[in-house]
């Protein structure tokens, strides 16, 4: 594999999930100097051989937030890329579910998605060129029942998307987003015991395609929201 992305520094925010470990380990192969962000603790084993792993980071702080680019700045060097992983998702019908979900949602996937982007911004400036991805969701073009306030908050991390990078398009920093459907994770195979799991999109697969926007080739793509939704 070519190392498309030797030497720069990319942070994942959620690294420590599932689809945050797949990506690290497809941006290591491409030469890129990884950062792992995420509110858990940093686990004693099982992480990718990263450059920085960033433990207990509330990321829809902002000061927060801020401190940890800060650290990655100081001990790295800078930042050239971030990818907003970090994210969660609820199931419940609008009538028998709690008006808390949705603000739930929205401080999981918008608001930590708007803190890292803003906290990142001061550093990718300064290198003159940069690349954010987001993790949106398939559902934020059409939601299913039980996915309103889920659907609701990845819609707002396409729009986030969307006028970042009209915000950011004569700044050398793009904006894109991916929208998977179904991820192939543990978790969901244990949620949907019955589903033809060959269906749903890998996260070495996702990986793949975010580390193409990360990428120089993808230099002319921004504002996108790119659907990967395997064959669901």
């Amino acid at each position: 594999m070519t190392a498309r992305l030797d030497s720069r520094i990319i942070v994942v925010t959620g690294g420590f999930g599932i689809l945050g470990r797949a990506l690290a380990e497809r941006l290591l192969e491409e030469g890129a100097r990884v950062v792992l962000l995420d509110r858990a603790a940093a686990p004693a084993s099982g992480l990718p051989q990263v450059a920085l792993a960033l433990g207990s980071v509330e990321l829809g702080d902002e000061g927060a937030c801020q401190a940890a680019y800060t650290q990655v700045r100081e001990l790295l060097g800078g930042v050239d890329g971030v990818v907003n992983v970090a994210g969660g998702f609820t199931w419940e019908t609008l009538e028998s579910g709690a008006l808390a979900s949705w603000d739930r949602m929205y401080e999981t996937n918008v608001r930590t998605a708007v803190s890292s982007c803003r906290a990142a911004l001061p550093h990718l400036l300064a290198r003159g060129a940069g690349r954010i991805v987001n993790v949106g969701a398939a559902a934020a073009q059409k939601a299913g029942m039980g996915m309103g306030a889920y659907a609701a908050s990845k819609a707002g991390v396409a729009r986030l998307t969307e006028a970042l990078a009209e915000e950011l398009k004569d700044r050398g920093v793009t904006v894109n987003a991916v929208l998977p459907s179904i991820i192939d994770t543990p978790a969901n195979r244990s949620d949907m015991p019955d589903a033809d799991a060959s269906r749903w999109v890998a996260p070495g697969q996702l990986a793949a395609v975010i580390a193409f926007l990360l990428s120089d080739e993808a230099a002319a793509i921004t504002g996108a929201c790119i659907p990967v939704s395997g064959r669901v």
